[in-house]
């Protein structure tokens, strides 16, 4: 099955600002034949490239785990290290130029199963090595939810995973080999989130997505109420100085905006106005230099098209110094990823 672009298609618009160097920190790649939920459950190379050449300026990406192409054989433990091998694959074959100048996957993260603590470290030796000099980090979602209605994460964490014994012990592993920590979870989560950082000030933490703010469900008819207690949860993680945060991720069903639901998809100026909260509150609290901007493709494209995605988030820093804006667009995530 391929990506219907119909839909997306419905709301076109021209590229701004089409010479700003970009780094897209945060993508997939898939073949979820049997995941009804998402709108394109093929998106491997060929649709990637699709959206990178839409418009802007897209020097590199950094390739996010999604539980893809795990190895079918070996040890449990290990099968993941399959999603590392196959995303350097995909890397190879845009370092040899023949798709264009965009260095894809130049960065990967991958998963390992934190919970099994220190037995952990020889698969994130395993991850390494597969990497070929392109591995950068692990992400073992913890996002968790009580509700019913809320999906949580694809690995079925518990809940306060965060917390867990084994898990931290795990997670201890990732340092002192040079690894960096994607932290996905929900927002009322955050507190736990906050607690890890302090208790680990060594270890980079990438927090995904603005810390997932909850509003389907049973969050629908309080969004105020989520809203206050995110922006308070998030001026409590910015005071650790290990924590930086990617802008992004806000075009999900879990999100509550319901983009999906209309006749035509958003334009950018609709996406500005009704994410920039977000995106000005985390950039108030964690200043420019750690933050940067991510896709999320293609689980956004439930919401967006590439190309006007980008464009909101051009014109919700278009206030901003030129040496902020390329810091938000590519400097951060080329240096917080090793690029």
């Amino acid at each position: 099955m391929t990506l219907d672009r119909s839909w997306l298609e419905r709301t076109t618009e021209p590229t701004l600002e089409p010479q700003l160097p970009i780094c897209d920190p945060h993508h997939h790649l898939w073949d979820q034949r049997d995941v009804p939920h998402w709108r394109d459950n093929r998106y491997l190379f060929d649709e990637l490239r699709v959206d990178l050449n839409s418009g802007h300026n897209i020097r590199a990406t950094v390739y996010i785990e999604c539980a893809s192409m795990y190895r079918t054989e070996g040890p449990t433990a290990f099968r993941p290290v399959g999603e590392t091998e196959f995303a350097n694959g995909v890397a190879a074959m845009s370092a040899s130029g023949q798709y264009g100048e965009t260095r894809v996957c130049a960065g990967i993260v991958g998963f390992a199963d934190l919970t099994l603590g220190e037995a952990v470290k020889p698969v994130l030796e395993a991850h390494i090595q597969a990497g070929g000099g392109r591995f950068r980090g692990i992400r073992h979602a913890v996002s968790w939810d009580e509700s019913a209605q809320i999906r949580n994460s694809l690995s079925e964490p518990p809940a306060r995973l965060l917390d867990n014994r084994d898990y931290r012990r795990g997670f201890e592993e990732l340092a002192p080999l040079g690894l960096t920590f994607e932290a996905w979870l929900y927002h009322p989560q955050l507190p736990d989130l906050i607690r890890l950082a302090t208790a680990y000030p060594e270890t980079t933490i990438i927090l995904n997505h603005f810390g997932g703010p909850l509003r389907i469900g049973p969050y629908a008819a309080r969004k105020d109420d989520v809203f206050k207690s995110w922006q308070d949860d998030i001026a409590a993680l910015s005071q650790c100085p290990n924590v930086v945060a990617k802008l992004g991720g806000l075009q999900m069903d879990i999100n509550g905006f319901a983009w999906h639901e209309r006749e035509l998809p958003p334009t950018s100026e609709q996406l500005a106005q009704a994410t920039a909260p977000f995106h000005l509150h985390t950039l108030e609290q964690f200043g420019v230099e750690r933050c940067f901007f991510e896709s999320n493709f293609p689980v956004d494209n439930l919401s967006c098209s590439y190309n006007v995605l980008w464009n909101s988030f051009k014109r919700i820093t278009a206030h901003l110094s030129k040496q902020d804006r390329a810091c938000l667009f590519h400097d951060n995530a080329t240096r917080i990823y090793r690029l």
